[in-house]
């Protein structure tokens, strides 16, 4: 069985150079997936994330 690669907050901030809070609200917003832990924190599927970060770079060189 394969396990997901899940990012935290600020891994995903730092991938796209915002806030971690900004993160926070992409995923409330709907544009990212949030998987939250036992302890209750919030990580993010890695092949979404990076996705998403593709589709922005290819967003800003169109």
């Amino acid at each position: 069985m394969e396990t997901e690669s899940l990012l935290t907050p600020a891994e995903v901030a730092t991938l796209f150079r915002v806030d971690p809070r900004t993160v926070t609200r992409w995923a409330k917003a709907g544009k990212l997936t949030t998987v939250r832990t036992v302890g209750g924190m919030r990580r993010y599927v890695e092949d979404e994330v990076r996705a998403l970060l593709e589709d922005s770079r290819s967003e800003r060189i169109a």
